[in-house]
């Protein structure tokens, strides 16, 4: 066999054997890695490509170093799932950096970091000013993490004390030019309504690169041609205005009437309805 023909053919076999041994190993592996994890993907690579280069060498040997890297990375894993201990020695621990806004520069020298790269991560975050972080850490894997004081933290509806349903994760309807039945099914909707919803926009199937639905039933769409404007959808809106009507409605009912007990009812709902008004005014304006 040729020589490039026998290292094309040994590559292709390296690269299969490396993506089985990679989905053995976990996605852990190819997310942040620890010390140990950084030097197993340094040390597999160096012997793939040994295998698929040395051709003077059997590649055995060389599948053999890979399956006891691979059965070492495993027993690392399984010791550090059972072991705290051994966590704290593999992966080492956080290690803190800013607390009650106060940088602790010792701690940043023994992570060798400066503060210059300290507030490049902070600003990643969108924090630009260490003495609003209540607490900052580094993780094993080098990633910063920072807790705002409660003062800078943004403002959540849970701090006002309101209570929100739960957001309902939009669904692709629509990809490539290409209606999607299951997302469709799976909102209750059908590729009728999808027809008439893209009508209502002026806008073709084949030409939609993206169309989602939210969790109030309204289609977004992103066009392959950008220089076409697609109007928002107008449920919302068309909704917030039919609530107000109808408390307007319910205000002259209740001036209208001589009857003091439906006067009475009219502006206890009046009332009522405008409290839902309120309270769903945000929601339905964005």
């Amino acid at each position: 066999m040729p020589d490039w023909l026998q290292v094309i053919v040994r590559t292709l076999a390296a690269v299969i054997f490396l993506f089985i041994l990679t989905r053995l190993l976990g996605k852990r592996q190819i997310s942040q890695l620890s010390f140990f994890e950084y030097i197993t993907g340094i040390t597999i690579g160096d012997l793939a490509a040994t295998i698929s280069l040395e051709l003077d060498g059997h590649w055995s040997l060389g599948v053999i170093s890979l399956s006891v890297w691979v059965a070492v990375s495993l027993g690392i894993e399984y010791l550090q799932l059972k072991s705290k201990r051994v966590r704290g020695i593999i992966d080492s621990s956080g290690t803190v950096l800013i607390k009650d806004g106060k940088i602790l520069e010792d701690n940043l020298k023994k992570e060798k970091l400066t503060n210059e790269e300290l507030m490049e991560q902070l600003r990643k975050k969108s924090i630009f000013k260490a003495a609003e972080v209540e607490f900052a850490v580094m993780e094993p894997n080098g990633e910063i993490n920072a807790l705002l004081k409660k003062e800078n933290q943004p403002l959540t509806p849970s701090m006002l004390g309101i209570k929100v349903a739960p957001e309902i994760e939009p669904q692709a309807v629509i990809l490539d030019g290409v209606a999607m039945e299951e997302p469709l099914a799976t909102i209750g909707k059908s590729m009728g309504w999808l027809k008439t919803e893209l009508d209502k926009l002026g806008v073709s199937l084949d030409n939609v690169f993206l169309g989602q639905v939210d969790a109030y039933g309204q289609l977004y769409v992103d066009l392959y041609d950008d220089q076409i404007k697609v109007p928002q959808p107008q449920e919302k809106p068309v909704l917030l205005a039919n609530l107000k009507k109808c408390e307007a409605d319910l205000e002259l009912f209740a001036l209208s009437t001589q009857d003091e007990a439906s006067k009475k009812m009219f502006e206890q709902c009046a009332a009522k309805l405008e409290k839902v008004i309120q309270n769903t005014k945000p929601l339905l304006k964005s």
